[in-house]
């Protein structure tokens, strides 16, 4: 498979690398140099992209693709807002877009125990739940998306919590995220129900991006031929 890496930062060498190894041919890489500069003719060379670069340029990459009918893999977090625009484009357009606010494989298992655990510790309202999520000191965008997603996972089974806060709070109605950016750490996130007399956490701990730049070719591979707007949990079934 021809693939065009879409930021070539740390992330996009990993996934060059694991690209490779898997027999795949990068056609083209994007970076600081050519971000601006790269037309839909550099992309059509490409039977995917992906795209891990920055919340400022991934909806302008996604639209170039969908331009051209390419499926794009996406990892860039922090243009959520913009998410059922560019969802709509896709639709109107017939293309493909895979999204995902986390690749590696461990992760998206995180989300389903952490979907059951709130979902039964509704029932104990005597435990508050909080989150904390700890990135290396070159991530962008505050909370993850990752944490984002946990956290959106728990607003949904836990009914005494109407929304997040990136920050520490007393008010009860709220789920506190506390983001910390630490050196060259991948990525870990803990989500934890505290009572007046215990506690319970869980808690995933990336040890490298090898697992993201995995998963990011496992789903460019799954989504080739495809039409429509996928997710880890389409590709995981």
């Amino acid at each position: 498979m021809n693939i065009a890496l879409i930021g070539y930062g740390k992330m996009g060498k990993e996934i060059e690398q694991i690209a490779l190894s898997r027999g795949h041919h990068i056609v083209l890489k994007v970076d600081v140099n050519n971000s601006t500069t790269y037309s839909v003719e550099d992309l059509k060379k490409a039977d995917a992209a992906i795209e891990f670069s920055t919340p400022e340029s991934a909806i302008t990459n996604i639209y170039k693709c969908f331009e051209i009918g390419i499926p794009i893999v996406v990892g860039t977090t922090g243009w959520q807002n913009k998410f059922e625009e560019v969802k709509l484009k896709c639709t109107e357009k017939n293309q493909t877009l895979f999204y995902a606010s986390n690749y590696s494989i461990g992760v998206n298992l995180f989300f389903k125990l952490n979907e059951y655990l709130a979902k039964m510790m509704n029932s104990y309202p005597d435990y508050d739940v909080t989150m904390e999520e700890i990135h290396h000191i070159h991530k962008l965008d505050t909370p993850s998306g990752t944490a984002i997603s946990l956290a959106n996972q728990v607003l949904d089974q836990i009914k005494s919590k109407n929304k997040w806060v990136n920050d520490s709070t007393k008010n009860t109605a709220e789920l506190s995220i506390i983001s910390k950016r630490i050196d060259e750490v991948p990525g870990t996130h803990t989500v934890t129900y505290c009572s007046a007399v215990d506690e319970i956490s869980i808690t995933h701990q990336a040890h490298n991006r090898k697992g993201f730049a995995l998963g990011a070719v496992i789903a460019a591979e799954w989504v080739v031929g495809k039409k429509g707007i996928f997710g880890m949990s389409d590709m995981m079934q």
